[in-house]
């Protein structure tokens, strides 16, 4: 399955949180998406299936691939920690991630294009790959031609960095990545404990 492009709505609506930031679709209507709306009965759902939508709801959140999730939970378990902490963290520490969470850009899709499109350097290099794993110590800027888009300095003009796990300049338009933050520090309504007894079946 390639990367979800449809309607952010059609998908907040599905798990009825506003998971792409401000939703006013979700505000009018707080009822999953059908055929017969807010009217359909709908069955009790089942113990896998809410895992399994709990699972859905982190891929859509951070905008990452069925086999790319596997690979980071597959990671996740082999470390040490409580595995569905280290998850989260791991996703958290993606470079896509890191640079929406630093106000670079103003989602975490259009933090993707400006990766893929090789705006942004780590430690001084050009990485073009979204789902790049940062390391406490990373300095993450933007390329210095890159610096007049329209989309950084409108992102960066209304950012307030509220991320203790991270610094960011917005003079030079870089940042370090300190550390992997704490589950407290992740807003995202996540149950990562669902994950993990989806993936220990």
């Amino acid at each position: 399955m390639a990367r979800y492009t449809g309607p952010k709505s059609k998908i907040a609506r599905k798990f009825k949180e506003p998971i792409f930031g401000p939703d006013k679709a979700l505000e009018k209507k707080n009822y999953p998406p059908g055929q017969h709306g807010a009217g359909k009965k709908r069955a009790k759902q089942s113990e896998y299936a809410v895992q399994l939508m709990e699972k859905q709801k982190a891929k859509y959140t951070y905008g990452i691939l069925e086999k790319q999730f596997a690979r980071t939970f597959d990671r996740a378990a082999r470390s040490h920690g409580i595995t569905g902490e280290v998850l989260l963290q791991l996703i958290e520490s993606r470079l896509d991630n890191v640079v929406y969470r630093m106000g670079i850009a103003p989602s975490r899709r259009a933090a993707r294009q400006l990766v893929s499109h090789a705006h942004i350097t780590v430690n001084g290099d050009v990485v073009n790959i979204s789902s790049f794993t940062l390391k406490p110590g990373d300095v993450v800027a933007v390329r210095e031609k890159s610096k007049t888009l329209e989309i950084i300095s409108n992102s960066v003009s209304g950012t307030v960095n509220k991320h203790a796990w991270l610094e960011f300049d917005k003079a030079s338009l870089s940042g370090k990545f300190i550390s992997r933050p704490e589950r407290s520090q992740i807003p995202e309504n996540i149950k990562e404990q669902l994950i993990v007894e989806l993936y220990s079946k």
